[in-house]
């Protein structure tokens, strides 16, 4: 094992979506090709937001993902007792200070400031405040540097400076007595041994301040990579107004793991040209100097392009096993009808997500009760009917096993009527599937089976003949 430490630590106030996920991969990625340590830390010390839907919901996506954890999950609430101790050691050092400014003091002074061309920031009232009590309302402030400048080398973005003016006194406690984000983020990577933080670029203008207070604490200072956002195709940062953002509702949408994290971890990070990656490739190949500076665009078409990838390349049990639950969506049972596996093989090659092959899965099971009419028009009612009574006296007469077998029945049957394969096999597909988007007749017929397949053709014949 390495030295290295990552932690990927989301807030419990909703789902795991998929620029979190994004950042929890490539801590992922970074721990397991460095032969490091992966963490998971769970950021709940917003009580009234924090839910265990929520955690349920994160632990839910990441399992999902295969992204399994070394260490972990931490909770931030069990250290409430630990995060005071490291608070008061700031008070007791003079390095922050109890400020009693009310709500209603500090909003007249920002917007004085604002009126005044001033940045609106905390202007040190209390910091110098000669007088402590305790048993008046105060928040506890860090006493932040107030001249030079604030710089750490991010892994992505290169050097970034802040000048210690821009930045105020940040409050580190509550008057409740609950710490705050930054100083709870702190002591956790300081205490839990994080020497790298790889998070979203909306991080970014919180790092100065957490550089200010490891180093108050004598912590040694973690390397950070920001990474950039994901956006969607009108380059506004992605949210649910650009669809799905839930990874577990990729997963409810047909989408395979392995694609999701593959498309992924191609957000932003890049190995020559190259697209496809296994886990094991991403794992060898991931660094974290290829991620590039720039946001990416989340393209559907682009998932769905690796999703039908990989669907190709799955094993057929498996897959069978993974539509159970979009076929049962719809009311399907596969109790009675065509063997599943059977059925995903002849689906496998054309489906871009388990959601589309479940609708064209349907079929199988549940016998047409309506017909495509468009699809019926285009042939003439009396060649409709000879055609469907030639196969089925041919299904009747024939023993056939498979589908090489019959494609030379159906062959048969045109060369002896003088018929174009597109005039007997597009009227018996629409017999057997209700429409045209089906797997080839010979593969619908081994599946379906001989009996069953005539049973169809005879059902459609007698509603052709009503009409």
């Amino acid at each position: 094992m390495s030295e290295l430490r990552v932690r990927f630590a989301p807030s419990p106030t909703g789902y795991l979506h998929v620029g979190g996920a994004r950042t929890a991969l490539f801590n992922w990625l970074l721990a397991k090709n460095r032969g490091g340590t992966f963490i998971l830390r769970i950021e709940d010390t917003d009580v009234e937001r924090s839910t265990k839907e929520s955690v349920d919901a994160i632990l839910e996506g990441m399992k999902w993902l295969g992204l399994d954890w070394d260490e972990g999950p931490f909770y931030q609430s069990d250290y409430f007792p630990l995060y005071k101790e490291y608070v008061q050691k700031l008070v007791a050092s003079g390095k922050a200070y109890k400020c009693y400014c009310t709500a209603e003091e500090l909003d007249a002074r920002r917007n004085l400031a604002m009126a005044e061309g001033r940045k609106p920031k905390y202007d040190g009232s209390c910091r110098d405040r000669a007088d402590q009590p305790d048993d008046q309302p105060h928040v506890i402030r860090f006493r932040a540097p107030q001249g030079g400048a604030t710089s750490f080398d991010d892994l992505i973005k290169g050097t970034i400076t802040f000048p210690n003016e821009e930045l105020d006194d940040l409050i580190i406690q509550r008057t409740d007595g609950t710490p705050t984000y930054n100083f709870c983020v702190v002591i956790d990577d300081a205490t839990m041994r994080i020497t790298t933080v790889i998070r979203g670029d909306d991080h970014v203008n919180n790092t100065p301040r957490q550089v200010q207070l490891y180093e108050a604490l004598g912590f040694p200072v973690p390397q950070f990579a920001h990474v950039p956002m994901i956006l969607g195709a009108d380059k506004a940062r992605l949210s649910k107004r650009h669809g799905a953002t839930s990874v577990i509702s990729y997963r409810d949408m047909g989408y395979l793991p392995e694609a999701l994290c593959n498309y992924l971890v191609r957000l932003g990070w890049s190995h020559g040209d190259d697209e496809i990656f296994s886990r094991e490739e991403m794992i060898a190949k991931f660094d974290i100097s290829n991620v590039g500076r720039s946001a990416s665009v989340f393209n559907t078409e682009k998932l769905n392009w690796l999703n039908a990838h990989y669907i190709k390349s799955s094993h057929p049990e498996r897959l069978a096993a993974l539509l159970l639950p979009h076929l049962s969506i719809r009311e399907v049972s596969t109790l009675n009808g065509p063997d599943l596996v059977a059925v995903v093989k002849t689906l496998q090659e054309r489906a871009q997500t388990l959601e589309e092959m479940a609708e064209r899965a349907v079929f199988y099971y549940n016998a047409p009760v309506a017909y495509d009419d468009a699809a019926l028009a285009k042939f003439d009612k009396e060649l409709l009917l000879a055609v469907f009574t030639a196969v089925i006296e041919k299904l009747s007469s024939t023993s056939v096993a498979d589908e090489s077998e019959i494609d030379a029945l159906f062959k048969t049957v045109c060369s002896e009527n003088s018929w174009k394969m597109g005039q007997v096999g597009q009227p018996v597909r629409i017999a057997l599937s209700g429409g045209t988007h089906a797997p080839g007749i010979g593969e619908i017929v081994v599946t379906l089976g001989v009996e069953e397949t005539i049973r169809r053709i005879l059902a459609a014949r007698e509603f052709v003949a009503a009409k």
